[in-house]
């Protein structure tokens, strides 16, 4: 690939990024996407045959990404520290990519038909051998009693939350305010709660 073929391959992905995150995948078009890569829609077309080729390029990037910090999950680590710690990480990947987790949460609201595959199989994988690690702590009295599955939903809506629906929380919280500083906080002190024995 060319330097200029892997810079308009990156803005083709940027923009279809924030086309589909503030339109999601039915609302948005290939000459939005054009237009906000700076391109003609056959110079676009080049790149990727359709919507749902660039869609499914963006998912699937993003998919290994969002699986990270849950896998850095360490069973060796300090039960309470390590959940603490991955939160954290879910909370500042929302803090970086707002885009990313709406793209992710809009696949899911219209009942994740491009990657469906991926939520029951890699995913779904990932979580068991990860709450299999936290019901092993709860088991050997190492935290709170919790059920692990709904210990990592909780952490996903509770962390992306201010991504998904940052509009909402800036327009309550106001402009001095900096939400994440303080979900931070909050959000460890909650945990910690939750988990301590």
């Amino acid at each position: 690939m060319t330097r200029i073929q892997r810079r308009n391959t990156e803005a083709i992905l940027e923009a279809a990024l924030d086309v589909f995150s503030s339109q999601g995948f039915r609302g948005s078009t290939l000459d939005q996407i054009a237009q906000a890569a700076g391109l003609s829609k056959p110079n676009l077309l080049y790149y990727f045959a359709s919507k749902e080729a660039i869609h499914a390029e963006l998912l699937a990037g993003l998919l290994d990404i969002w699986l990270a910090p849950l896998r850095a999950l360490d069973p060796a680590g300090d039960p309470q520290a390590e959940i603490i710690a991955y939160m954290r990480r879910k909370l500042e990947m929302s803090r970086q990519m707002p885009r990313e987790s709406r793209l992710f949460a809009n696949e899911v609201l219209q009942g994740a038909p491009r990657i469906n595959d991926v939520l029951s199989g890699n995913l779904k994988a990932l979580v068991d051998e990860k709450a299999a690690i936290i019901a092993g702590w709860v088991a050997e009295g190492r935290l709170a009693p919790v059920d692990p599955y709904h210990l990592i939903f909780s952490i996903w809506a509770l962390t992306q939350h201010y991504a998904d629906f940052e509009v909402q929380v800036r327009s309550v919280l106001g402009p001095e305010r900096d939400p994440f500083s303080e979900a931070a906080g909050f959000l460890d002190s909650l945990f910690v709660r939750l988990l301590s024995r």
